[in-house]
């Protein structure tokens, strides 16, 4: 069946959430936090279990502290000028801002994909565009030692950060040792990153039963489910998957297939999550589309044909693309901005100090 119904929506979460209980309740895993202690990991319960490997990094408040002062530590890069909070602003889901279409690094350097959002990266199988890391302690490498972003050595941190006195008190606060090393850097990180979850959207409140939705957004959720659901499946509005969705002819960025090395991936990306979409635009790895309504309308008319396609923008009759009236594209719309968390948005803890 190409598309889920709404009612396979809530199935799939409720067996998740089942599936998610008794994982824990059985591993009794000690990074679920007491709702009164914002610096332990939990799980939502409608969540799928994490992907991320606890039980070598427990995340604890001396850690993540630490991991907040070095994403938002120039220190990272090797002219003190570019830090990880320099392309994941939180009031944007930890996305890039609109004026940076494409990431920008030390020197003005620009990049050649969009920086994505950073939320719910504990329950992600892989990571970037092109899936290229597939365990989040090395995500951070990737920037810093990037030509185009940090241009730093991860050595050379390691040096730099040894150097600082305030730096090796925290070190021995989060881990209780006085070394200093890269994977003790990468937990660090990793720890503020885990704790980047995003669950609070008026939709989950309505998943909930505690909040309505107006009847636009009610149309927009049918709409979604008949239309986009195939690919930005289950709670997380992502299969996780990759695939090319017709935004290019030719790619000069290959995608999945710089990893794969198949053919076949050229144009493929990875299909990105829907969570607090609003407001992290521009769209796509390029940011081709400025607006949603612009990203609505390449799938309702704009779709480049292509072999490689997601099966879901083929139609039965072999046409391409989803086709969407006006009215349904504002609902869709208005389903999507029921996803926002301001809540996360916001959060305090998230705040450089």
């Amino acid at each position: 069946m190409l598309f889920q119904s709404t009612y396979t929506r809530h199935l799939t979460i409720f067996v998740g959430s089942l599936v998610s209980l008794i994982y824990f309740t059985a591993c009794q895993d000690d990074n679920l936090r007491k709702k009164d202690n914002p610096y332990e990991f939990v799980a939502p319960d409608n969540f799928p279990v994490p992907t991320y490997t606890f039980y070598n990094n427990k995340v604890t408040e001396e850690g993540f502290k630490l991991g907040k002062k070095i994403f938002f530590d120039p220190i990272l890069s090797i002219d003190g000028s570019v830090s990880c909070s320099s392309c994941h602003n939180q009031s944007l889901a930890f996305a890039d801002i609109p004026l940076h279409t494409v990431s920008v690094g030390i020197d003005g350097l620009v990049g050649i994909r969009n920086a994505p959002s950073l939320a719910n990266l504990a329950f992600m199988r892989e990571f970037f565009w092109d899936g290229g890391v597939t365990h989040l302690d090395f995500v951070p490498i990737n920037a810093i030692e990037s030509p185009v972003e940090m241009g730093e050595d991860i050595a050379t941190v390691v040096a730099k950060i040894k150097n600082d006195t305030e730096y090796s008190a925290l070190f021995e606060a989060a881990f209780n040792t006085t070394e200093i090393n890269m994977p003790l850097l990468m937990d660090a990180l990793a720890q503020f990153m885990l704790l980047m979850v995003s669950d609070n959207s008026k939709y989950d409140a309505y998943l909930k039963g505690t909040e309505t939705l107006t009847a636009q957004e009610l149309k927009g959720l049918q709409l979604f489910d008949q239309k986009c659901e195939s690919c930005h499946s289950g709670i997380l509005f992502t299969n996780q998957d990759y695939f090319n969705n017709g935004i290019d002819s030719v790619f000069s960025d290959s995608g999945r297939a710089t990893i794969s090395a198949n053919p076949l991936d050229i144009g493929k990306f990875k299909v990105p999550t829907l969570r607090n979409i609003a407001v992290t635009a521009p769209y796509m790895h390029n940011a081709k589309f400025r607006t949603l309504e612009d990203v609505l309308n390449h799938y309702d008319n704009g779709l480049i044909p292509s072999n490689s396609l997601a099966p879901s923008l083929v139609q039965a009759n072999g046409d391409l693309g989803i086709p969407l009236s006006t009215e349904e594209k504002a609902a869709i719309i208005a389903f999507l901005e029921t996803l926002t968390d301001y809540e996360f948005l916001n959060n305090p803890i998230f705040f450089k100090d």
